[in-house]
């Protein structure tokens, strides 16, 4: 049975955990091997794309594999096909997919018709290979997640959902805020907070900052949002990340962002460009990421 990487959870009990140590492994070594080769992985992007796409293109080489990049518009994604076609098509070339799209459901639907291993490379509902990645850079800092706190500041979407997730299997403490109306999925919230997770979810950014040792944002509207931009910017206002709101933080404290980032919008010129601010160390480490969870997919066991 092919491995499917769309959830954290995907990789099992203790998984993420391990994943994180081999990608860390890899970035020491600046890891290079055969175990793609003769194989191709088609990446499937019907958004915008610049990490995501060259960190997965790069990893697939290192690994000894090739890639084809389709989008919507270059193939029948973007027409009358139905995606169950596409996806037994694909599987006939392919050796495995890589998906950046809008509705995990376009994922199930690979994944039940393709046969070959399917990677989610973003959603609107999830974007675990960010996470994942960001995790790495807070890893190699600080190890011992147990006394950590990680604040979320801003909209309740796809990287909230999966850091979220990541808070069921890594013993942090997340914070949450977020606008009313804007807030995460509460089914998942209450699922990770059944489950043990130390999640606090509110609407105050300086409750969610205060003693944190890593402070996260995204951009206020996401790709498919852009028509509520002026809306969200008066809602998000006040969830600004700024020097005043970092002065709240533990003493040492890092800003992460997955990019891009707005400028002087969800975050302040002067902390982007400060020395907490590690978001091109996140950059980075997309690449040791995608090559940690392209081998998994592409490994037998677990």
């Amino acid at each position: 049975m092919p491995k499917h990487f769309i959830k954290i959870r995907d990789l099992g009990l203790g998984g993420p955990q391990k994943l994180l140590k081999r990608a860390l492994a890899m970035k020491k070594t600046q890891h290079r091997s055969s175990i793609l080769d003769g194989k191709n992985l088609v990446l499937i992007f019907e958004k915008a794309s610049t990490r995501t796409r060259l960190s997965f293109e790069v990893a697939v080489r290192h690994l000894g594999g090739q890639t084809i990049f389709m989008t919507d518009k270059e193939s029948q994604l973007g027409r009358s096909e139905p995606l169950k076609d596409t996806a037994r098509v694909i599987s006939r070339y392919n050796d495995g997919i890589i998906v950046r799209t809008f509705s995990e459901e376009k994922l199930e639907q690979l994944i039940e018709y393709s046969g070959i291993p399917v990677i989610n490379a973003l959603t609107d509902q999830s974007h675990p290979c960010q996470v994942m990645s960001d995790l790495l850079t807070i890893y190699e800092r600080t190890p011992d997640f147990s006394k950590l706190k990680v604040a979320w500041v801003g909209d309740g979407n796809n990287m909230a959902y999966s850091w979220i997730e990541a808070a069921m299997v890594f013993p942090f403490e997340l914070a949450l805020a977020c606008p009313v109306g804007y807030e995460p999925n509460s089914g998942l919230l209450a699922e990770a907070i059944k489950s043990g997770a130390r999640i606090t979810a509110g609407n105050s950014p300086e409750e969610a900052v205060r003693g944190a040792h890593y402070i996260n944002t995204d951009v206020w509207a996401s790709m498919g949002q852009e028509d509520e931009q002026a809306e969200r910017e008066a809602v998000f206002a006040p969830f600004q990340i700024n020097a005043g709101l970092m002065s709240l933080a533990a003493p040492d404290a890092k800003f992460m962002h997955c990019l891009p980032a707005h400028r002087g919008e969800e975050v302040t010129e002067d902390v982007l460009e400060s020395p907490a601010s590690i978001i091109f160390d996140e950059a980075e480490n997309r690449l040791h990421m995608q090559k940690a969870i392209l081998e998994w997919c592409f490994s037998p066991g677990n």
